[in-house]
């Protein structure tokens, strides 16, 4: 009685990563095995899956930028990096953090218990002789590891010349890394056919995926923004989401920009991309846990299609022909199971691919549905899940500052070349001068217009005034807290000022600040400031 109920208590786990492993180990696993999901989808997860550094996935034809990105992001040469006009990297490179800077062939790579890449030995020799992983000491490796692949070729380039199956390796990647990142050239936009077969393959992966619109500097703005708009039309058609994707434009090296129009809008989208990718340590466990639970939905699925087949099959004559009609009429199996297990049409597997694959099989051996393997699975969605759930935000709570450091991540931090330095709010933050004093005197004369009493106006004058900017009362009350500098519901001269250089700030397209910085508080202020 005891054993029994020792059962059903929740396990304890000492991390997220700890309890992902567990959970796949004792419950996921048992019915991949059963219903053949690694002959059909993906390999069977390790160890090493579940306690690797974040990775970024760089795709994009040749010559797009894609090392040069990365060398952009390292600020370091790194081994086996060959850059080029011409299909230069031909081979997959897994940047990695360590202590020795060398390379490790793809054959040794495979066989490294502590790297994520052992399940690629099935992709043969063809692919491991292209595959290597690039070791050096660097401080942003310290956080993410960086996936660099061949340039997508044109025509039958693509098909023929490889020797293994390129888009299924790439989806194999897109399954394990946190961030998918597609290069294109702004200078010569050209979306072939493979690199559209290679977006599709990665359909079940959107959420990972952003888009960089490299080399943008090469070209004039009324041609970006043609090209920008000719890149999100060709998406929208490859991509079959209602969603648009994440488009960052810039030029990710380190060499002058060809034509500077543009400088402001690359450096706020080069920080938008810089701080997504920042963000991955610290949402590493929530994307493995979101992952997991994306290939528990699909093994369930698996489970019932591989048992449907199995309850169809005749018991001695007549098999080869009920496996054709059977594969013939899967879209009415899928159907079927559907209705009878309410399961979403988006959680079946591609019905052509599927159909493909389950010619290979041998129907007989399927296993029929053993419950106990779903009940476990639905177990850990319904009750493990919720708990890890909970055990993500502790741990994020415990590790606030998780983010990604070095190389270019550090110019854009601090001092004058951070981004916004000295612009909108931040504008004379190091001059000795009151930033406010320039216009006061315009101000000034507002001011006295509105029939000051013993030097200050009254809200409701004031309002009348900064009305007339046309920005929401939300905004203009934000602005009244700020200017509002001694909290006595009046504006005197140089709080009047100070609103009205808010306004103006806001009206530039700035943010206003959370509370107001030293350098804009009146000299007449300085020291009296009280706090909320």
């Amino acid at each position: 009685m005891f054993r029994k109920n020792l059962k059903k208590d929740p396990e304890l786990f000492q991390n997220v990563s700890d309890g992902l492993r567990r959970l796949y180990r004792t419950k996921l696993f048992p019915l991949e095995d059963t219903y053949r999901f690694h002959d059909f989808h993906s390999p069977a997860l390790e160890d090493a899956d579940f306690d690797n550094k974040p990775m970024v996935l760089l795709v994009g034809q040749y010559s797009t930028g894609k090392t040069t990105f990365i060398r952009h992001l390292i600020e370091q040469d790194f081994p086996g990096m060959r850059i080029g006009p011409e299909p230069t990297t031909d081979s997959f490179i897994a940047v990695m953090h360590g202590d020795q800077e060398g390379v490790i062939p793809g054959n040794a790579l495979v066989v490294d218990p502590k790297k994520p890449f052992r399940k690629l030995n099935a992709f043969g020799n063809a692919f491991l002789n292209r595959f290597m992983c690039a070791q050096l000491a660097n401080p942003v490796l310290e956080s993410i590891s960086i996936i660099d692949t061949p340039g997508i070729l044109s025509g039958e380039k693509q098909r023929i010349s490889r020797g293994y199956d390129f888009a299924a390796v790439l989806e194999w990647f897109a399954e394990r890394v946190d961030r998918i990142i597609l290069l294109f050239d702004a200078h010569k936009l050209d979306i072939s056919d493979e690199f559209s077969e290679v977006i599709r393959a990665l359909k079940n992966h959107e959420d990972k995926m952003r888009v960089v619109l490299n080399k943008a500097d090469q070209i004039s703005t009324q041609q970006l923004m043609r090209v920008y708009g000719a890149l999100m039309w060709s998406l929208g058609k490859i991509i079959n989401t209602p969603e648009v994707v994440r488009v960052y434009i810039g030029s990710f090296w380190a060499q002058p920009l060809l034509v500077p129009d543009n400088r402001k809008l690359f450096e706020a989208e080069e920080q938008d991309l810089f701080l997504d990718i920042q963000s991955l340590p610290r949402n590493a466990a929530l994307r493995k846990l979101n992952d997991l639970i994306k290939r528990a939905r699909l093994a369930k699925v698996q489970a019932y299609i591989i048992s449907s087949l199995k309850k169809e099959m005749p018991a001695v004559f007549g098999k080869d022909s009920k496996k054709k009609e059977l594969i013939a009429s899967l879209g009415d199996i899928y159907h079927k199971i559907e209705k009878e297990h309410q399961i979403s049409p988006g959680d079946f597997p591609n019905l052509a691919k599927m159909q493909e694959l389950l010619n290979n099989q041998d129907f007989t051996k399927f296993a029929a549905l053993k419950p106990k393997l779903l009940e476990a699975v639905e177990d850990m969605l319904a009750n493990d899940i919720a708990r890890l759930m909970a055990m993500v935000r502790q741990e994020e709570a415990a590790m606030p500052s998780q983010t990604v450091k070095g190389g270019a991540f550090e110019g854009t931090m601090s001092g004058p070349f951070g981004h916004g330095y000295g612009e909108g709010a931040s504008e004379g933050i190091d001059e000795l001068e009151w930033v406010v004093g320039r216009d006061k005197p315009t101000y000034d004369e507002i001011f006295y217009t509105l029939s000051p009493i013993n030097g200050k106006v009254s809200g409701a004058a004031a309002k009348k005034e900064m009305l007339k900017s046309k920005l929401p009362n939300t905004v203009l009350g934000k602005i009244w807290k700020l200017a509002d500098v001694d909290k006595d519901g009046f504006l005197d001269d140089d709080e009047f000022a100070l609103a009205n250089h808010l306004i103006k700030v806001k009206l530039e397209g700035h943010e206003l600040p959370a509370a107001l910085p030293e350098h804009l508080v009146p000299p007449s202020k300085r020291g009296t400031v009280q706090q909320d």
